[in-house]
């Protein structure tokens, strides 16, 4: 647990996720309540101004019909033609509808009632309609009861033929000049009018307008399917009755405005649901907060950065003496606990390189003479050298996390190829192996080298020699993909062939090798391995043949300029 709490990944962590959730969590607070408020208001000030703005439309449109109305009801050609019995005024007072009709297009209709039984209307039918019928309506009552125009709710024509047609009228007592009732005058208009004024509001995607009189009536609304649906009544009137302002439940705006001409008030609902603008400030919230956080870490970097190297830079001494040949040398094992496994390993595979090489002196080629050139695959002092001296250089340039995981890396190389001493692994283990080893090698040489690495996940747990692929990518990144002009691609694949056999394919598009070379090696002859990969893959191939028998090891084609393909076959 102690170790747990020096490791770099603990370390560098706990300083993000402090600054982090400090930053963030207060910043962020900060800018959500910030924002939020002040998006409701912009929205709760447009939608007010929005709902004014057509209540003043709304206003002058009354205002106009009124006096269109009372053009009407004092017009003397009217009053006369009601006095008189022969009508004789009818011509001029057609004549003034029609006028009145040109004036406005939204005004449907326009019908003089007499008392006496008396119609007369801009549409004929009209005309033949019975004077008993239209006393009766809500409008003509309203109009007797009262001495100035008289709005009433949007109704059907129901004297006219379009059953559909839903109209808003306006209706007003004719008087003569002893204020005797002669009759009311009606002007029906259309929907539309007051849609055209209303439809321009800007609500949301999901708001909308209404209007109803001072019995809550509904009056207008776009929808005139609601007229007829108690519910939908029922749903409007609500909102009527609440107080203006914002509806937490629903997430709604109610907007109240009371009409001065008219018993009218008009009513504005605005969703909130679409406002993006929040997500959009909430963003730029959080960028600034991200940007605040880089700031920190710039400043803090140079002593994390400072922290990791120095262990780093002991070890690339230590791997320079090892590059010339001096092998008593031993580094000390301190600094985090990745770094301090990474020594640790390394001062172990310097013991056994010096293990191994008192033995090879002693020994001549006998069975086990290959361990020799497994070591020095599993520990390449140029290889480490170039590891490290990498490492230190991301640090240099303060990219911790590059030398973190790159650090991790070699050290999950080096556990994998101990692997407790034992000679051989999983095909897991393996393919991990040589991941780590094309990750850091990647890292080295950046976009020149692009690796793709596949295997059935069915093979996974197959037991193999440890160690057989590591050469053979070695081989074809330094033997082709870097000795070619631009980027190079590297690919690893393991599957099983239809025979059952075990197919490792390791092909590489670097500049290939010279057809005799490839030759010999397609004919398996040690000499010509022995050219291609040198000590790696000449190794690798005798255990094969060793363990597996000479039918099984490694073929080679190759092809100048167009790369190599290595393949190993095993049971």
């Amino acid at each position: 647990m102690k170790a747990f709490f020096h490791s770099l990944q603990f370390r560098i962590s706990w300083i993000y996720m402090m600054i982090s959730c400090v930053t963030i969590g207060v910043i962020g607070s900060v800018l959500y309540v910030g924002i939020s408020q002040v998006v409701m208001q912009e929205s709760i000030q447009s939608s007010k101004m929005a709902i004014t703005k057509s209540s003043t439309y709304v206003e002058m449109y009354v205002d106009r019909l009124k006096v269109l109305s009372t053009m009407l009801a004092h017009n003397p050609q009217t009053i006369r033609t009601l006095v008189s019995e022969d009508k004789s005024g009818e011509e001029d007072v057609l004549q003034f509808i029609n006028t009145v009709l040109m004036s406005d297009s939204y005004i449907k209709s326009v019908v003089v009632i007499g008392k006496d039984g008396y119609v007369l209307s801009n549409e004929k039918k009209l005309n033949m309609m019975r004077t008993s019928d239209m006393m009766k309506e809500p409008w003509y009552v309203a109009a007797i009861n009262s001495s100035n125009p008289v709005l009433t709710s949007a109704r059907m024509q129901k004297f006219s033929m379009d059953k559909d047609n839903w109209v808003i009228s306006m209706s007003q007592e004719i008087k003569d000049e002893n204020n005797r009732n002669l009759g009311v005058v009606l002007l029906d208009i259309q929907y539309k009018g007051l849609e055209d004024y209303l439809n321009e509001l800007e609500l949301g995607s999901n708001g909308y307008t209404y209007i109803v009189n001072s019995q809550n009536e509904i009056v207008y609304h776009k929808d005139p399917s609601y007229f007829m649906n108690a519910a939908k009544i029922d749903e409007l009137r609500k909102f009527t009755l609440e107080k203006e302002g914002y509806d937490k439940k629903q997430n709604l705006l109610v907007y109240h405005t009371k009409l001065r001409n008219s018993d009218w008030t008009l009513v504005g609902v605005s969703s909130l649901d679409g406002l993006a603008q929040i997500r959009d400030q909430l963003l730029r919230s959080f960028v600034i907060v991200a940007l605040g956080l880089l700031t920190l870490f710039v400043m803090v970097s140079p002593l994390l950065a400072k922290s990791i190297t120095r262990p780093i830079q002991r070890l690339e001494q230590a791997m320079k003496k090892v590059k010339t040949g001096r092998l008593e040398v031993s580094v000390s094992e301190t600094g985090v606990t990745e770094v301090q496994g990474l020594a640790q390993h390394f001062n172990t595979m310097v013991l056994e390189i010096q293990h191994l090489m008192q033995d090879i002196e002693k020994k001549e080629k006998n069975l086990r003479s290959y361990e020799l050139s497994v070591l020095h695959s599993q520990i390449n002092p140029h290889f480490l050298y170039n590891t490290l001296d990498t490492i230190v250089w991301m640090a240099e340039f303060n990219d911790s996390e590059r030398v973190i995981s790159t650090t991790k890396a070699l050290a999950k190389f080096f556990q994998l190829s101990l692997s407790g001493g034992s000679e051989f692994t999983s095909i897991q283990n393996e393919m991990n192996h040589v991941t780590q080893y094309c990750f850091i090698q990647k890292e080295r040489y950046g976009d020149r080298l692009q690796y793709n690495i596949q295997f059935d996940p069915e093979l996974s747990d197959k037991v193999i020699p440890k160690l057989i692929l590591q050469p053979l990518v070695e081989n074809a990144i330094y033997h082709g993909i870097r000795e070619k002009d631009g980027p190079g691609l590297l690919q690893i694949i393991c599957m099983r062939m239809e025979d059952g056999n075990v197919l490792f394919l390791v092909k590489d598009d670097g500049v290939g090798f010279d057809s005799s070379i490839d030759k010999s090696a397609h004919n398996n002859t040690l000499e010509g391995l022995s050219k291609l990969g040198g000590v790696g893959i000449n190794n690798v191939d005798e255990r094969l043949k060793l363990i597996y028998g000479q039918e099984y090891g490694i073929t080679i084609e190759s092809n100048i300029g167009i790369g190599t393909t290595v393949k190993i076959v095993i049971p």
